[in-house]
């Protein structure tokens, strides 16, 4: 028997949209952290560090996101017998090993996008290559980094929605069980979509606000700077 749409039925969507938030930013975060080390690896000049990116990157963005899931929630389990991966903890897996590589990319072309003549200055200054990277090329590439890094955002939390094939209530989820529930899958539908649009609406909106006062505000790092603050670290 069906019940009419409701405010229960509201409130549920909108706590899948809570798990689908969570599970996204735990995912950029986690992913983050292996992105940015694989993305700097992926641009040193040292030759194996480059190999070792590259078969992480590679692998991973050559199959589906779902397949990840899927290996995450069922295979995981089984290559440990008496093991068990809960749904949340699996989807936020899954998709952290599904951005890191994504991330990588990202940093690694913020990374060899910035002029090849600060490197060059910088290399005439005697820094490191570690003194390079944070003094020199990081500050810069970290402002290349957060358009493309707001974009990818917003793909991992339209492709969080694959996470309901193992049964967590996320967003997605949550319309099916409204839609079954009430018998209207269009209104029902229809809600879950609007709530993805809002916040992949107001995520762009940040990114280019963020973006437009970087621009505004932000002074670009000069290797001089560089040297600088070497300097006074050696001390």
């Amino acid at each position: 028997m069906f019940t009419s749409f409701d405010l229960p039925d509201l409130l549920l969507i909108l706590q899948g949209a809570f798990v689908t938030l969570q599970i996204c930013l735990l995912a950029v975060l986690l992913g983050g952290v292996v992105g940015v080390l694989s993305g700097i690896l992926a641009a040193s000049p040292f030759a194996p560090l480059r190999w070792i990116s590259a078969i992480w990157v590679g692998a991973i963005r050559g199959v589906p996101v779902l397949l990840i899931i899927f290996f995450v929630y069922f295979a995981l389990p089984l290559m440990s017998p008496g093991s068990n991966v809960p749904d949340y903890w699996a989807a936020v897996i899954a998709l952290t090993i599904f951005a890191s590589a994504y991330i990588s990319e990202i940093v690694r072309g913020s990374i060899q996008a910035l002029p090849r003549g600060q490197f060059e200055a910088a290399q005439a200054l005697g820094l490191s290559w570690p003194q390079q990277l944070r003094f020199v090329v990081m500050p810069q590439a970290a402002r290349i980094m957060v358009p493309p890094g707001i974009g990818f955002l917003v793909v991992l939390i339209k492709d969080s929605s694959l996470v309901a094939v193992i049964g967590l209530i996320e967003l997605t989820r949550a319309g099916n069980i409204v839609a079954s529930q009430t018998g209207q899958p269009i209104l029902a539908y229809l809600v879950v979509g609007a709530v993805y649009f809002v916040i992949c609406f107001a995520l762009s909106v940040a990114g280019r606000r963020y973006e437009r006062r970087l621009t505004i505000h932000a002074r670009p790092p000069r290797v001089e700077d560089a040297l600088t603050l070497s300097r006074g670290d050696s001390k």
